[in-house]
Protein backbone atom coordinates (compact mmCIF):
# COMPACT_ATOMS: atom_id res chain seq x y z
CA UNK A 1 0.00 0.00 0.00
CA UNK A 2 2.87 2.42 0.77
CA UNK A 3 3.83 2.44 -2.92
CA UNK A 4 0.64 4.42 -3.53
CA UNK A 5 1.80 7.39 -1.49
CA UNK A 6 3.42 10.43 -3.00
CA UNK A 7 6.28 12.26 -1.30
CA UNK A 8 7.61 15.74 -0.75
CA UNK A 9 11.05 16.87 0.37
CA UNK A 10 11.45 20.06 2.37
CA UNK A 11 14.63 21.84 3.32
CA UNK A 12 15.17 24.40 6.02
CA UNK A 13 17.70 27.08 5.25
CA UNK A 14 19.88 28.97 7.69
CA UNK A 15 19.07 32.57 8.55
CA UNK A 16 21.94 33.79 6.38
CA UNK A 17 20.61 32.15 3.20
CA UNK A 18 16.82 31.94 3.51
CA UNK A 19 16.20 35.52 2.33
CA UNK A 20 18.53 35.04 -0.63
CA UNK A 21 16.76 31.84 -1.66
CA UNK A 22 13.37 33.56 -1.48
CA UNK A 23 14.55 36.36 -3.79
CA UNK A 24 16.87 34.48 -6.14
CA UNK A 25 17.11 30.70 -5.69
CA UNK A 26 19.81 30.51 -8.36
CA UNK A 27 22.09 33.00 -6.57
CA UNK A 28 25.71 31.74 -6.70
CA UNK A 29 26.04 32.19 -2.94
CA UNK A 30 23.70 29.21 -2.53
CA UNK A 31 26.05 26.87 -4.41
CA UNK A 32 25.95 23.89 -4.67
CA UNK A 33 22.19 23.89 -3.92
CA UNK A 34 20.98 25.28 -7.30
CA UNK A 35 23.06 22.70 -9.21
CA UNK A 36 21.61 19.80 -7.21
CA UNK A 37 18.08 21.10 -7.72
CA UNK A 38 18.67 21.48 -11.47
CA UNK A 39 19.92 17.88 -11.70
CA UNK A 40 16.60 16.71 -10.24
CA UNK A 41 14.34 19.17 -12.09
CA UNK A 42 13.51 20.59 -8.67
CA UNK A 43 12.62 24.09 -7.56
CA UNK A 44 12.35 25.80 -4.18
CA UNK A 45 9.10 27.30 -2.91
CA UNK A 46 9.20 29.14 0.39
CA UNK A 47 6.38 27.85 2.60
CA UNK A 48 5.63 31.33 3.93
CA UNK A 49 5.27 32.67 0.39
CA UNK A 50 3.03 29.74 -0.53
CA UNK A 51 0.84 30.46 2.51
CA UNK A 52 0.66 34.16 1.63
CA UNK A 53 -0.28 33.24 -1.93
CA UNK A 54 -3.08 30.98 -0.67
CA UNK A 55 -4.45 33.78 1.51
CA UNK A 56 -4.32 36.28 -1.34
CA UNK A 57 -6.06 33.83 -3.70
CA UNK A 58 -8.76 33.11 -1.10
CA UNK A 59 -9.36 36.81 -0.56
CA UNK A 60 -9.70 37.34 -4.33
CA UNK A 61 -12.03 34.39 -4.88
CA UNK A 62 -14.04 34.21 -1.65
CA UNK A 63 -12.64 32.81 1.57
CA UNK A 64 -15.64 30.52 2.08
CA UNK A 65 -14.23 28.27 -0.67
CA UNK A 66 -10.86 27.88 1.10
CA UNK A 67 -11.12 25.66 4.19
CA UNK A 68 -7.60 26.50 5.42
CA UNK A 69 -7.98 30.26 5.02
CA UNK A 70 -8.35 31.18 8.71
CA UNK A 71 -5.51 28.91 9.85
CA UNK A 72 -3.24 30.09 7.04
CA UNK A 73 -3.98 33.79 7.59
CA UNK A 74 -3.34 33.43 11.34
CA UNK A 75 -0.08 31.66 10.53
CA UNK A 76 1.30 34.39 8.25
CA UNK A 77 0.25 37.09 10.72
CA UNK A 78 2.11 35.44 13.62
CA UNK A 79 5.70 36.77 13.79
CA UNK A 80 7.08 33.56 15.33
CA UNK A 81 5.52 31.43 12.60
CA UNK A 82 6.64 33.88 9.94
CA UNK A 83 10.21 33.48 11.17
CA UNK A 84 9.82 29.69 11.00
CA UNK A 85 8.15 29.43 7.60
CA UNK A 86 10.38 31.93 5.79
CA UNK A 87 13.21 29.41 6.31
CA UNK A 88 11.19 26.38 5.20
CA UNK A 89 11.18 25.47 1.50
CA UNK A 90 9.11 22.86 -0.27
CA UNK A 91 10.92 21.22 -3.17
CA UNK A 92 8.80 20.82 -6.29
CA UNK A 93 10.00 18.20 -8.78
CA UNK A 94 8.99 18.61 -12.40
CA UNK A 95 6.57 21.28 -11.23
CA UNK A 96 4.82 18.85 -8.89
CA UNK A 97 4.33 19.47 -5.17
CA UNK A 98 4.30 15.72 -4.46
CA UNK A 99 6.03 13.02 -6.47
CA UNK A 100 6.91 9.35 -6.44
CA UNK A 101 9.23 7.88 -3.85
CA UNK A 102 12.04 7.25 -6.34
CA UNK A 103 12.31 10.96 -7.12
CA UNK A 104 12.03 11.94 -3.45
CA UNK A 105 14.69 9.45 -2.39
CA UNK A 106 17.10 10.55 -5.14
CA UNK A 107 16.65 14.22 -4.25
CA UNK A 108 17.04 13.48 -0.54
CA UNK A 109 20.27 11.53 -1.17
CA UNK A 110 21.72 14.30 -3.34
CA UNK A 111 20.96 16.96 -0.73
CA UNK A 112 22.19 14.93 2.25
CA UNK A 113 25.79 16.27 2.12
CA UNK A 114 24.46 19.85 2.55
CA UNK A 115 22.56 19.13 5.75
CA UNK A 116 24.00 20.89 8.77
CA UNK A 117 26.19 23.12 6.63
CA UNK A 118 26.20 26.85 6.08
CA UNK A 119 23.12 26.85 3.82
CA UNK A 120 20.81 23.94 4.74
CA UNK A 121 20.15 23.35 8.42
CA UNK A 122 17.90 20.30 8.03
CA UNK A 123 15.72 18.30 5.67
CA UNK A 124 12.48 16.36 6.01
CA UNK A 125 10.56 14.00 3.75
CA UNK A 126 6.78 13.78 3.98
CA UNK A 127 4.30 11.38 2.44
CA UNK A 128 0.64 11.76 1.52
CA UNK A 129 -0.53 9.02 3.88
CA UNK A 130 -3.35 10.70 5.86
CA UNK A 131 -2.29 8.75 8.97
CA UNK A 132 1.01 10.67 8.96
CA UNK A 133 -0.43 14.13 8.32
CA UNK A 134 -2.79 16.46 10.11
CA UNK A 135 -6.09 16.70 8.28
CA UNK A 136 -7.58 20.03 7.21
CA UNK A 137 -10.31 21.42 9.43
CA UNK A 138 -13.87 20.65 8.43
CA UNK A 139 -15.52 23.32 6.33
CA UNK A 140 -17.93 25.45 8.30
CA UNK A 141 -21.44 25.93 7.04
Amino acid sequence: MSEDWQYQVRIYLTDDFAATARCDPSDPSLAPLPAILAEHDAALKCQYDAFAGYVAEAERNGVDRYPLYEWTKATIENPAKEAKYTKSFTLYVGGDEVYDRTKADALEAALQPLIGGDIVSRMTKHDTNPANNPQPPEARN
